[in-house]
Order: structure tokens, then sequence, then C-alpha cells
């Protein structure tokens, strides 16, 4: 477990399976976290009340909405020292000529505009020492996929973005990385594909470790890496 006492770090998308898994395993290592999410109230019941702070009902797409949340953030813990932009969305198509930009403008935003959303908010709010800030791509933002062309597009953009801003932002001692799972095993993964094998899914803790990693001091010297959790798949 990484020790992350005394950080306080701002999760986007915290009431999904991926969000969830990461508040826990943060809380676990002693860190402080705040759950931005567009829901009212993201996730369930915290473990650690007194190091969690709930901000719900947001356009994580909104710069400026997450921004406000984030200055609420400091204003409860005193600093904030990164992010976790675990938010997104998946859906197939973007290929066919009877797909219009319906797909695409859900896919651009839900994986693309809020991670820049986050990102442009946090960065001047991080403390001058530095901080954490770690996306999520996926697998098709590699190598893209079949039927799967304005989700691909997106998250290949997502790693292009995290490759850039850490270009960006290595003098200022802020890094920047991205894990790419492969299959998550969560209950609608599971409904939407119930003959799959699980056992070659990524459990969304397993990411959250890695995510944790990115964020502790070990990973000081770690950044613009776009890290595949693939498991078994």
């Amino acid at each position: 477990m990484q020790k992350l006492s005394g950080r306080t770090f701002a999760i986007t998308g915290a009431s999904g399976n991926l969000g969830r898994a990461v508040r826990d395993v943060l809380l676990e290592g002693g860190a402080k976290v705040a759950l931005l999410d567009r829901s009212e109230r993201p996730g369930i019941e915290s473990s650690h009340p007194d190091r969690t702070l709930h901000l719900g009902g947001l356009d994580l797409a909104n710069g400026t909405a997450v921004g406000r949340a984030l200055d609420e953030v400091i204003a409860r813990f005193g600093e904030v020292h990164g992010l976790v932009a675990t938010v997104g969305a998946f859906e197939s198509g973007g290929t066919r000529a009877k797909d219009d930009w319906t797909v695409w403008d859900a896919m651009l935003t839900a994986n693309l505009k809020t991670a820049v959303a986050a990102v442009q908010a946090i960065i001047p709010r991080l403390p001058p020492e530095g901080g954490r800030i770690v996306t999520v791509g996926a697998r098709p933002g590699v190598t893209g996929a079949k039927g799967l062309s304005a989700y691909s597009a997106a998250k290949s953009a997502v790693l292009r973005l995290t490759e850039s801003l850490s270009e960006e932002l290595k003098d200022k001692g802020i890094t920047v990385n991205s894990v790419l799972p492969s299959m998550i095993d969560t209950p609608q993964n599971r409904e939407a594909m119930p003959k799959a094998d699980y056992s070659q899914w990524v459990p969304a803790r397993d990411i959250a470790e890695v995510i944790a990693f990115l964020l502790s001091d070990a990973a000081r010297s770690v950044t613009g890496a776009l890290i595949p959790v693939y498991g078994k798949v």
C-alpha cells in the first residue's frame, strides 16, 4: 500500500466503479479525497468521513465548474496535491455511414473534454512544489478497435494530452501519467457480456493500486507514462 498521508486528491467520475476503487485505495493510504461527480451524492458513504469531501451535481466538462469545486476542496483541506480523472464513457460506433456526429460528440465530451476541463482547473491550484495528475486511457486508444472509432479516437486524444502535458509541466514538478485498462470487471460489463470469462478481466482495485503508485513519492520521476493494465485480456 502506498503511503499518501497528508496529501489531498480530487477524483472526477467518483461515483463510477473505478472512481470508487480509487477512493478506497487512497483513503487506505491515508490521503484525503474529494469526490467530484455529476451525481448529487458521489459513491457510497465513506469509511473516513473526516477525510472525504463529496461534491456532486457538477458538469465535469465545464472547467469553470470544476475549478469552483476545487476551490471548495482547498477551503476544506488547505491544499490539493493531485487529480485522478476517471470520468469517461463507452459507446460503439462512429465508423458506419449511417452514424452521425452524436456518438462522436458523446465520446469526445465524456472522455476528452472532461479530462481537459479537469487538468485546466487543477494545474493553477496545485502547490508551488508540484503535484500529480493521472488520466485514464484505454487499450483501444493505443491500437484502435473494430467498430469503436469514436471511442478509440477520444481515448487516443487523452493519451496525447497526457504526453503533451507531461512535457509542458515537468519543470514545474508536476507529473502527468495515464493508466490504460483493457476490460474492467464491473457489474455492468458482466451484465452486458454474461458468457465472458471474467477471470481474464481487470478488477477495478488493481487499476486503483497502479494509480496510487503514480500519486506517491515513489513515482516522483515517472511522467509521460502510458501504463497498460490489461490483465489477461
